[in-house]
């Protein structure tokens, strides 16, 4: 199951639900991947993983599709343990920025795709954090995937940009990847007691859309998570917002 968290809103929480997301997967005796495609590699250093080889990142996987190598490495050499049981991650690293015209010139689209299915047998879960852009790279995520998940801020522009997100996601399934499907939509930093956020979400829920009832609540337990660089399942098992993310994985997991 390879799952890919975008939305083309920034700071909606993408990678934030990714690792931890990924980390609940880990923790419940799977064994999980995270791929990390944003230049600004917030997943790979909320996983202490920038101290990893840049030898061993999403950049050097990429590259060596466009330049000769004697010998090509497969991608399972690229999947390097977290600290965490069952958790492996490919790094992010800023210099796929740089190669993403070549990439797109030379049709490579569908290399990560390729690569992914290569391990489909080493990996129970696969979940792969994209750039708040519909670029090259979150491309080639969306027709590598199984399922999209969508993270949300509760406002009318995420409302708004939703719908085009919806259509362009149809676009790639019927043109690229025709089991690619929206999973569930994800409510998060959720303020309960405000009216905006109530009325945002049942308006989706009201026009059929796969809302995730379980909305993960706004806290400042997450931005401690980040600063300690421990995924809320290790951090605060008991937390509401721990709680809550474990709820949502559940959910999905049905």
């Amino acid at each position: 199951m390879i799952r890919v968290l975008f939305n083309k809103k920034g700071g909606v929480g993408k990678s934030s639900l990714t690792v931890n997301l990924a980390a609940i997967s880990a923790a419940q005796g799977l064994r999980t991947l995270v791929l990390d495609l944003d230049t600004q590699c917030n997943t790979t250093s909320y996983l202490s993983a920038l101290t990893l080889s840049e030898e061993d990142s999403i950049a050097a996987l990429f590259e060596q599709t466009i330049t000769f190598h004697l010998r090509k490495r497969p991608i399972i050499e690229y999947c390097q343990p977290t600290q965490y049981d069952n958790l492996f991650i490919i790094r992010g690293s800023e210099r796929i920025k740089e190669m993403e015209s070549e990439l797109d010139s030379r049709h490579k689209i569908y290399k990560l795709r390729d690569a992914l299915k290569s391990i489909e047998q080493d990996f129970d879960r696969i979940y792969i954090d994209t750039p708040p852009a519909l670029n090259f790279y979150t491309l080639s995520a969306l027709i590598a995937a199984d399922t999209c998940l969508i993270p949300i801020d509760c406002d009318d522009f995420a409302r708004q940009g939703l719908y085009s997100l919806q259509q362009q996601i149809q676009e790639i399934s019927e043109d690229h990847n025709q089991a690619l499907t929206i999973e569930g939509i994800i409510a998060n930093q959720y303020m309960a007691n405000a009216n905006l956020p109530k009325q945002i979400i049942q308006e989706l829920v009201d026009e059929g859309l796969p809302v995730v009832t379980e909305y993960i609540p706004q806290s400042v337990k997450m931005r401690e998570s980040h600063q300690l660089k421990a995924p809320l399942i290790h951090m605060a098992a008991k937390h509401k917002l721990t709680q809550a993310l474990l709820a949502c994985y559940q959910q999905l997991e049905r």
